[in-house]
């Protein structure tokens, strides 16, 4: 099995935020094909991808709200941005659900671009946003808001609380606020309110992610017919004997399945990593 189908298998027993990932980092290999321009060592985004705050960009194309979040302007930033997406996502998903992490990230950054572009067009100012970095500082806000006294064991510094990493990350947005990239700055500042807005209302009993969670089953079941069933008569016999049927209450596994259950045991157990080829071959042809 080839490292492609290494990837499909592990993005196929993933969560949805190893997917996210995987959409990030696809969408920053598509940037370098299309929008690096290698002359300035840099990225071009059109209107039509990145957040622009003029508005004849964005409410003629206003699918960027959204879309800007999937894109990276640098290696660097990709890779910082999904080492703390991978972070924040582990915690938060130790107590919400994985529509509740989704529903979260694409409001957030919805949110965010929204005020990106509010604080831009009133300052006058017209430039492009790119980058999931306010979905991301949505999703740790949200999980210590919620969590705030959580040990985090970080690698140099040994344990600290939850909230002293999130604090430390805000105070550096509103430092710079005035420097190079305000716009980004002042997205993520956005971002980290909504979070902690989202947990506020989720505790009050509003779940904000059943916005998302609507839309998406809508788009995946709302076109979707019933199977129609024919009429049945029944014709119905007062002289014949009931007949008692006894159930059995064992419940058999096919060889297959049993096998399949014993090798997510495994992958659980001891990571994805200790399986042998045989078995990867195998999970990844029983998933087709």
């Amino acid at each position: 099995m080839n490292i492609l189908e290494d990837l499909k298998l592990q993005y196929k027993l993933g969560g949805i935020a190893h997917r996210l990932i995987y959409w990030n980092v696809g969408c920053f290999l598509i940037s370098l094909i299309f929008f690096y321009q290698f002359q300035s060592g840099s990225f071009s985004y059109p209107s039509w991808v990145a957040l622009y705050t003029t508005p004849e960009d964005f409410m003629f194309s206003p699918w960027t709200f959204l879309t800007y979040a999937f894109f990276h302007d640098g290696f660097w930033h990709l890779v910082f941005n999904m080492m703390v997406l991978n972070f924040a996502s582990q915690l938060f998903l130790t107590f919400f659900t994985q529509k509740q992490f989704l529903g979260l990230y694409l409001l957030s950054a919805v949110f965010a671009g929204a005020v990106f572009v509010g604080s831009y067009f009133l300052m006058g100012i017209s430039a492009p946003i790119v980058g999931a970095s306010a979905a991301i500082m949505s999703v740790l806000v949200a999980v210590t808001t919620y969590q705030p006294l959580m040990q985090v064991r970080l690698l140099l510094f040994g344990n600290v609380k939850l909230w002293h990493i999130t604090a430390v990350l805000l105070i550096l947005d509103f430092m710079q606020l005035r420097l190079e990239n305000m716009g980004g700055h002042i997205s993520h500042l956005a971002g980290a309110f909504f979070g902690f807005i989202y947990i506020k209302a989720l505790q009050n009993g509003t779940d904000m992610s059943m916005i998302v969670t609507k839309i998406i089953d809508f788009f995946a079941n709302g076109f979707r017919t019933k199977p129609s069933t024919p009429f049945k008569k029944v014709h119905k016999n007062y002289n014949r004997p009931v007949e008692k049927r006894t159930t059995s209450r064992i419940v058999t596994k096919d060889r297959t399945q049993q096998q399949i259950d014993e090798i997510l045991d495994k992958i659980s157990q001891s990571g994805y990593d200790s399986l042998t080829k045989e078995e990867k071959d195998f999970l990844f042809k029983s998933g087709k």
